[in-house]
């Protein structure tokens, strides 16, 4: 891949594509600033430096890049694909960066490669990680192929990856946990017939992060700027351990018509907060 193609952030670029011409207006502090948080120059380092580094070995990259280790409890109980058996892997999204990270590179280690995301539509920009993602837009109107895509993701012979909550966790009544989950992995593991694999992990943000969620919810803020520190989470984020939990398969069985789809994807998030 020409590296002229691989991402980069610039802030410039896109203070220019939003704000046009008024854009010339924005303070250079304040461009200093958004690069800051951003750290714009480090991933970008980093991006030059992997290149074209795709799939597994750009997620492995990644994690030795932060530095970052896992403490890994219950990895035998990642069950065996063979007779083209194929699972839905869920967890918990703490941290909305590294956990995503570090899960893949479990699984795929585990299953040589053949696991698929389905991840916020902006990560398709990362070309290392694209390979691995079926793009969902999670603030915007859906494409009217996403109904397809994820059928054909849960129709191939990949392990597929959800963050069913979508957005990382949030701290509400001082307790930090998820948004209330999706149900999209119950019913589409149960037509296609895929176990579910419940993963918990541990982690969280800092609380200036979940203080600005906070207030863009109060704010009724379409924009959460606290996405924007997302990337300056990771990096406080760098250097340590996280637990990671993985439960025992949960049969495609189990999901019947007792309750609604929403309700056992509560049932599911409840045993991943158990585990």
């Amino acid at each position: 891949m020409d590296k002229d193609k691989i991402f980069k952030i610039d802030i410039d670029k896109v203070l220019e594509s939003k704000a046009g011409s008024k854009a010339r207006y924005v303070p250079g502090f304040v461009r200093s600033w958004l690069k800051h948080i951003v750290h714009q120059n480090e991933i970008n380092d980093f991006m030059k430096r992997v290149g074209n580094m795709q799939g597994v070995p750009w997620l492995d990259a990644v994690m030795d890049y932060l530095d970052d280790k896992l403490d890994i409890e219950g990895y035998d109980n990642l069950p065996d694909d063979a007779e083209g058996r194929r699972f839905t892997f869920v967890s918990n999204h703490p941290l909305g960066g590294p956990d995503g990270i570090a899960i893949g590179q479990i699984l795929g280690h585990r299953y040589d490669g053949r696991i698929r995301y389905l991840v916020n539509d902006l990560l398709m920009n990362l070309h290392g990680l694209a390979p691995l993602c079926v793009p969902v837009n999670v603030t915007g109107k859906q494409s009217r192929d996403l109904p397809l895509q994820i059928d054909a993701t849960f129709n191939s012979d990949n392990h597929v990856i959800m963050f069913p909550a979508k957005l990382c966790s949030r701290r509400h009544n001082g307790v930090i946990r998820d948004l209330p989950w999706n149900k999209t992995f119950i019913q589409k593991s149960v037509e296609t017939h895929r176990d579910v694999v419940p993963i918990h992990f541990g982690g969280r943000n800092s609380d200036r992060f979940y203080r600005l969620a906070s207030l863009c919810k109060s704010l009724g803020l379409k924009f959460n700027i606290a996405m924007l520190f997302l990337a300056d989470e990771t990096f406080r984020n760098r250097h340590k351990t996280f637990k990671v939990k993985i439960g025992k398969p949960i049969p495609w069985q189990t999901f019947d018509r007792s309750k609604r789809p929403a309700e056992w994807a509560k049932w599911v998030e409840d045993i991943v907060y158990a585990l």
